[in-house]
């Protein structure tokens, strides 16, 4: 959700004197109108406006799921006006909410006796949020009973984290311990800089089961043994959480054997995205703790809420009801062997892209889903493209549908002059949305390109997208450097964008504060 800051709109008329404006093809932007407009207009104005958006099937930058099926989005249509606040008053749904939740605890390996509970977000961010608050308050709680000191927990995550775990540790007051990821570990969380960082004070290690850079797992089992080794030594108990934000529907489903659930007496709790490979329009998460025990009873609150009474830990109240509707609808419309079968079609779609694009010798995958299990490196043109006629992922290196691209060696010394990110550009000229960036710091001199392989790629876009980055890239080497300096100048000299966040310092430094005017003016900015 965006915070967002107004706009002067008198001051924008008057930078606009001179020009001239049809006042009966305007709508206002900046300020409510003193009178209305007719429905139809205001739709169509919209729309038209909308209408210069990207197409959601071409952004392969996004996890999100932008496909579902016409009987679920009917049923959505159909509940969209339900709130998850108002349990009471829509029982049926809660029921539904209440299998999601037993469903993926059992699909994450709940042991025999262990009481899971949980619990629908909206989204993953939430969710961590959740889960870390819970193993602060508990190791709080062990702390004070021993007499020990409670001014100091850290939390451990690799570079390679999605913002969300940081904010968790600033928002919670929890020392990040962000360690450096390298090409050695696999760009993401390195087991061995856990063993040297954790202590007495650590509250937790957040483990991601696929990396939003490189789509890697990191190694959960791994990490839990170091962690049974550290107790035995010293008597502390750091428990893991699991952000599986993607993972959590991928892992459980696919032919690649990986130990990252609740199989590990380590893992004490999981988050997931339903609106990510759960198939579901973007709004719903999932948070589940593979026993109550685990979650504090003073961060749960009891709620008398419109006659009815019910038990709440989220961070947020008023919660869309119709994405957790939709999420039921999948699991048991699609079953088990519906969702195997659309994770091994990503993973296939994903391993042929990867494969295509190393096949032309100008690009090298950083992602490693297409190679056999145990080999991390690049193994050349003229390696085997396909193994067996009836491979499935469990033939290849686990982890996510993510294809991580870069320059070739060999293309960069051929061609200095070319820069990745034109590449990039050039290829938003075609509505695809395929972002390039730095890996995390430590590593970050080496920029990738992304694609996320999503359920809606189908063969024939596969295969369109495949033509166009080969062709995009020999168009690259064709025109002459002073052709394609223009793409370098591109900006959106928008009002909108002018007055909020351009995530940039004034002295041109990025991740920043932004902004061009101050607060101060009443020109507020917009934060993701």
């Amino acid at each position: 959700m965006s915070l967002a800051r107004h706009v002067d709109p008198d001051e924008i008329i008057q930078s606009l004197h001179g020009l001239h404006m049809s006042s009966s093809g305007q709508i206002s932007k900046f300020k409510i109108p003193h009178e209305g407009a007719p429905a139809d207009a205001v739709h169509q104005m919209l729309k038209d406006e909308l209408d210069l958006d990207g197409r959601p099937n071409l952004n392969l930058a996004s996890f999100v799921g932008t496909y579902m099926e016409t009987h679920a989005e009917q049923l959505m249509f159909e509940n969209i006006s339900k709130n998850m606040s108002d349990a009471d008053e829509y029982p049926a749904m809660m029921q539904m909410h209440a299998r999601c939740v037993s469903i993926l605890a059992h699909l994450w390996g709940v042991q025999k006796g262990e009481r899971a509970i949980g619990s629908a977000t909206t989204g993953s961010s939430e969710a961590i949020h959740l889960g870390g608050l819970a193993m602060k308050r508990r190791w709080q709680e062990k702390r004070i009973a021993e007499g020990k000191d409670t001014s100091k927990p850290n939390i451990l995550m690799g570079a390679n984290a999605q913002v969300a775990l940081e904010k968790f540790a600033r928002y919670f007051e929890v020392e990040a311990r962000i360690l450096p990821v390298s090409e050695k570990s696999n760009f993401r969380l390195d087991p061995e800089l856990v063993k040297q960082n954790i202590d007495e004070n650590t509250i937790g290690v957040f483990a991601i089961l696929g990396s939003t850079y490189t789509g890697h797992y990191e190694p959960v089992e791994e990490i839990s043994s170091i962690l049974d080794e550290y107790e035995k030594k010293t008597g502390v108990d750091i428990p893991i959480h699991v952000d599986a934000a993607s993972g959590g529907f991928i892992a459980p489903f696919t032919h690649a054997k990986v130990k990252w659930d609740f199989s590990l007496p380590r893992v004490k709790s999981i988050n997931t995205s339903g609106h990510k490979f759960g198939l579901v329009y973007a709004g719903v998460g999932w948070i589940i703790w593979r026993d109550e025990a685990l979650l504090p009873k003073h961060l749960v609150f009891e709620l008398h809420y419109l006659g009815g009474t019910e038990e709440s830990y989220t961070l947020n109240f008023s919660r869309p009801g119709a994405q957790i509707i939709a999420q039921y609808y999948n699991l048991i419309h699609l079953g088990f062997t519906g969702y195997r079968q659309i994770m091994e079609n990503c993973l296939s779609n994903a391993r042929l892209l990867s494969k295509s694009l190393e096949a032309t010798g100008w690009y090298t995958c950083v992602s490693d889903i297409h190679r056999p299990v145990g080999e991390h490196s690049f193994l050349g043109t003229a390696a085997k493209v396909f193994s067996k006629e009836d491979e499935t992922s469990a033939d290849y290196n686990p982890g996510l549908p993510v294809v991580a691209f870069r320059f070739s060696d060999e293309f960069k010394k051929e061609f200095p002059h070319l820069k990745q990110d034109t590449i990039s550009k050039l290829l938003r000229a075609k509505q695809y949305i395929i972002p390039n960036y730095p890996l995390p710091p430590n590593e970050d001199s080496i920029e990738i390109l992304r694609v996320v392989v999503r359920e809606s790629m189908s063969f024939d876009l596969l295969d369109r997208l495949i033509t166009d980055i080969c062709a995009t890239t020999q168009d690259l080497i064709d025109n002459d450097k002073a052709d394609l300096a223009i793409l370098g100048k591109r900006r959106d000299t928008s009002t909108e964008k002018e007055y909020s966040s351009s995530g940039a310092h004034a002295d041109g430094s990025t991740q920043g504060r932004g902004g061009k005017r101050p607060m101060s003016e009443g020109v507020h900015r917009s934060v993701c």
